[in-house]
């Protein structure tokens, strides 16, 4: 998942991001409103960290351009005003939560989550793909009865595989999906998590269609709901 941290103060950004990226999203930063516009257009997100008060606008009138644009992602605006109004004003706007500034970095992580819970289509939040359980909240990965150590990105590359049921996904989609805005799309990234998913996993549980990208280990199976 690709989440759009807009925030001009460096420090927060950076502490937000870290956070965000360390529970295993992608994220992607931006400093003001217009850079935030453009990387939308750019990229489809799944949720948005939006400060209040940016250098070339406000954070509230970017968001409601947002919602009358049709991005229907979740919303958690960041503010230093912790008044009923200025809430009031926050949700009016069509942000989905507040967090006021001091905050900590877990709680925040911890909204995002709860929002991206609550998002329109809800996710499955078990993928079973053969012998493999993938658990997307708690983020682990079960081979039989094995609990097997992935990394957060590793994590991430494996469940956007799964999550298209044996449809092949190409490298620009994994990179959009797992990776931010720096990443490189000739860059190699992509190969090299899929390399180690099979020092883990097993040869089979990510196939290679060449000129077209990867899709699950046919002979694993395909996700499904749990049930």
């Amino acid at each position: 998942m690709r989440i759009l941290v807009v925030e001009d103060e460096t420090d927060i950004a950076a502490a937000v991001a870290t956070a965000l990226r360390d529970a295993g999203y992608a994220c992607d930063v931006a400093a003001d409103v217009a850079q935030a516009d453009l990387l939308v257009d750019l990229h489809p997100y799944d949720a948005a960290v939006l400060d209040r008060r940016l250098p070339d606008g406000e954070g509230l009138e970017l968001c409601a351009a947002w919602r009358a644009a049709g991005h229907g992602f979740p919303v958690l605006v960041l503010t230093a005003f912790d008044g009923t109004a200025a809430i009031v004003d926050g949700l009016g706007a069509g942000a989905d939560d507040y967090l006021t500034k001091p905050f900590a970095a877990a709680e925040l992580v911890a909204r995002v989550q709860a929002l991206l819970r609550r998002a329109p289509v809800a996710p499955r939040p078990v993928l079973r793909v053969g012998a493999l359980e993938i658990e997307r909240g708690p983020r682990r990965v079960r081979d039989g009865a094995v609990v097997v150590s992935l990394t957060a990105k590793e994590f991430a590359l494996l469940e956007q595989l799964a999550l298209a049921d044996g449809a092949v996904v190409d490298r620009y989609a994994l990179l959009e999906s797992c990776w931010d805005h720096a990443a490189e799309p000739g860059s190699n990234v992509v190969d090299v998590h899929v390399r180690a998913l099979r020092r883990k996993l097993g040869a089979d549980v990510v196939e290679t269609v060449r000129g077209a990208g990867y899709r699950i280990g046919a002979c694993r199976g395909s996700a499904g709901d749990a049930s």
